[in-house]
């Protein structure tokens, strides 16, 4: 099969492997799209996230089509439309033609949902599930929400909006990105551009001048410590990206602050299955019903190495200005 390896040498190329098996628990997809996320150029930079690599094929998500399953499979028919979020749970990563994982943690994809839309989901999608069930958020309490024009932060927006949370300011860096807040829900008062002067006072003043309930950081470095000097004593800081600075951690210690890490990988080590079809169920009926509407998604490419190194550029570059970048397959 056709993919995008990687070689000895630590680089991507261009090539072609064997099609994966199906073990008895397994299913088999022919891939017709798949999502890209920070973390993949970050394994290729990245001392912490480069012990994810499971597979000299990177790639975490994608919807498809199931062309074989397993002798022990229930849940799944040669034919079904599917997404997952594959991990390194996969029998490889999904910048290839077909993957093979277990059936437990496959969904069927929503059915108001192309195979693009559908492969935007599942990173983003469990990920701001994972933090807004694990806050057990009060009615009373605020919330700061940094890099909110991201996967992660636009779709954890519209999870907040569908459960009528409104007691939430975001950062944004550009008027695009504030757009496509407004468009989804997002009242204007609530958007602070993060590039303006003496930000951490502005945004406790957004915050009728009271210091945060809960800072969910979507960004790291400089803006950990924003969200820290913007937190109240005992509050609660949500970090997704490990990016937490050493005078970020400082302010958090004095602060008495909980750190609350965030990681979809965290259920792959102790084999937790239902983490991840659960919450791909939990988005499916979202999506379904009209709750939330699916991540704003851009088309880079068709599956090669110009298409990778482009998406992987734009990530890193943060120039997806809103949008779900996605290859087709």
């Amino acid at each position: 099969m056709k993919a995008v390896i990687l070689n000895k040498n630590f680089q991507l190329e261009d090539g072609f492997t064997e099609k994966p098996q199906v073990n008895n628990n397994e299913v088999l997809i022919q891939i017709k799209a798949s999502g890209f996320n920070p973390i993949d150029y970050q394994m290729l930079e990245n001392e912490l996230e480069r012990k994810l690599i499971s597979s000299p094929i990177l790639g975490r998500e994608l919807s498809g089509i199931v062309v074989e399953k397993g002798t022990d499979v229930t849940q799944f028919n040669v034919g079904d439309e599917v997404f997952c979020g594959s991990g390194s749970m996969g029998s490889n990563g999904t910048y290839a033609e077909y993957i093979s994982v277990p059936e437990a943690i496959v969904s069927l994809k929503p059915k108001n949902t192309s195979f693009e839309q559908s492969a935007a989901i599942p990173s983003a999608g469990l990920t701001s599930l994972q933090i807004f069930h694990r806050l057990q958020w009060q009615p009373e309490q605020t919330i700061l929400i940094t890099g909110a024009a991201g996967g992660v932060g636009s779709f954890f927006v519209k999870i907040l909006l569908a459960h009528h949370i409104q007691h939430f300011i975001v950062t944004v860096g550009s008027e695009e990105n504030r757009q496509m807040l407004l468009n989804v829900g997002v009242k204007d008062h609530q958007i602070i551009n993060y590039k303006q002067e003496n930000l951490v006072e502005t945004l406790i003043k957004a915050n009728n001048n009271r210091l945060f309930d809960i800072g969910v950081d979507l960004v790291g470095n400089y803006m950990a410590e924003v969200v820290a000097k913007a937190l109240k004593i005992n509050g609660t800081y949500v970090d997704v990206t490990a990016l937490l600075t050493a005078d970020a951690h400082e302010i958090l210690f004095n602060k008495g602050s909980l750190i609350m890490n965030i990681s979809n990988y965290t259920y792959t080590m102790i084999k937790k299955y239902d983490y991840y079809q659960n919450g791909l169920h939990e988005l499916k009926s979202l999506i379904e019903t009209g709750t939330i509407l699916p991540p704003q998604h851009k088309v880079i490419g068709t599956l090669s190495l110009d298409t990778v190194l482009k998406a992987h550029a734009l990530l890193k570059n943060n120039q997806t200005y809103g949008h779900k970048l996605v290859m087709k397959h």
